[in-house]
């Protein structure tokens, strides 16, 4: 396939949109697709795909292409270097200079420090706390890679295996996840948002480590279940289908926007049982009427999300030291906040989608040091419970050079009679 100039032309100006870092990429990336609502699919599919790449490999671009990168270079070295396309792919979009730049940088190798050969910055390699610089480097590589899509089967509804051997009639490519039992990885990236069974509610988008984290939360039915900080609601939909739709399942969340986005989710999942509730706060009125209530509460944090690199690589330069410890001052409210609600025998579980140490074991960790009426639950004895074949130790923790999954990271805690 050769580039054309206007698809150059285009992911320029995704990319200096892109590089400003004051917006969510795919916000950026959405927004500009709208604007040029004329791009065909194979124009969308290259341009996301490339300037998502220049963001994984900034760093390293931005070395290729000298002291003042220009967005057109940046492009040329992502899709020269990371894409693999070669000079006669390229020639139609090139003008001379830019011809004779590329065949250039073919041969170029920038000296970078472990920063800038890790693409992470160096303030998270502190905080990762690893002291392996190999370990480092896999858990880098992973984060760089472009992310599978994987669905979860809304059982409900249908089984996974009469999800996948539907989607595998249609020409799909597709298999069951490794570890999660409602999980289907998709080969590739097909558009799926009008696909009848998505519309039906047969399958819901999700990561296979974020659909481990509904399954240990264990919700059954006929309990009161708290999803606390619901978003957009993709767990509290798996937690609903747990329940069969029975009991009630609150859905809290300090966003109008993001609960509004958990309604055509719900309309289509076929759930009867859950109840959206918009929060000013963790100490909100609407949460003390639920103190010792709850069977589970899942608290999904919000974190700085580092451990989704692959899907938002633009977090680590949205993201700060003093970001992250605002964020984890934070999470430990929502926890003291959560924890109330859990009746005795209950199960509350802390979740981020993050890979720093301090947001994660750190924050479990000064909790029960300050709440000796919960104790951890092993988290490999609940993955043993739902058959899943994954012994992380104490705690979840995922990782995409390991699991092929987003960082993930859950603990479970059980309030003691």
């Amino acid at each position: 396939m050769s580039l054309k100039p206007t698809q150059l032309k285009h992911l320029a100006e995704v990319i200096t949109r892109l590089t400003a870092f004051d917006r969510p990429a795919d916000a950026v990336l959405s927004a500009y697709f709208r604007e040029n609502n004329k791009l065909g699919a194979q124009d969308r599919h290259l341009i996301a795909e490339t300037a998502f790449a220049c963001l994984r490999r900034y760093a390293q671009m931005s070395a290729l292409c000298g002291p003042h990168p220009t967005a057109r270079k940046l492009a040329l070295a992502t899709l020269t270097r990371v894409r693999g396309m070669n000079l006669r792919e390229l020639e139609e979009a090139l003008s001379k200079g830019e011809r004779e730049w590329v065949i250039e940088l073919k041969g170029k190798t920038p000296e970078l420090d472990l920063a800038g050969q890790t693409e992470l910055p160096a303030w998270v390699i502190e905080r990762l706390g690893i002291d392996d610089e190999a370990e480092i480097r896999a858990l880098a590589r992973g984060l760089m890679e472009s992310a599978p899509l994987d669905l979860r089967v809304n059982t409900l509804k249908m089984k996974r295996d009469a999800v996948l051997e539907s989607l595998k009639a249609g020409g799909f490519d597709a298999g069951p996840t490794p570890y999660s039992p409602l999980g289907i990885r998709m080969k590739g990236k097909p558009a799926l948002n009008r696909h009848p069974l998505f519309l039906e509610g047969a399958f819901e988008i999700q990561d296979e480590g974020s659909q481990l984290l509904g399954l240990i939360t264990g919700a059954r039915r006929g309990e009161m279940v708290v999803d606390f900080c619901a978003g957009a609601g993709g767990k509290t939909l798996l937690l609903g289908a747990q329940m069969a739709s029975t009991g009630r399942l609150y859905a809290f969340d300090v966003s109008e926007k993001r609960l509004a986005n958990l309604k055509p989710r719900l309309a289509r999942s076929g759930l009867s049982n859950v109840h959206p509730q918009l929060i000013a706060h963790e100490n909100d009125a609407r949460i003390k009427r639920l103190a010792g209530k709850a069977d589970r509460v899942l608290v999904d944090a919000p974190c700085s999300g580092l451990g989704t690199l692959r899907r938002n690589p633009d977090l680590k330069f949205r993201q700060s030291p003093e970001s992250v410890a605002r964020l984890n001052a934070m999470q430990k409210n929502i926890l003291e906040s959560a924890a109330r609600l859990v009746k005795v025998g209950g199960r509350l579980v802390y979740a981020t989608c993050s890979v720093l140490p301090l947001e994660n074991r750190d924050v479990v960790n000064a909790f029960l040091a300050a709440h000796p009426e919960f104790e951890l639950v092993p988290m490999s004895a609940l993955l043993a419970e739902h058959k899943v074949a994954l012994d992380t130790g104490d705690f979840l923790e995922m990782a995409p050079h390991k699991h092929n999954t987003d960082g993930f990271f859950a603990a479970a805690l059980t309030r003691k009679g």
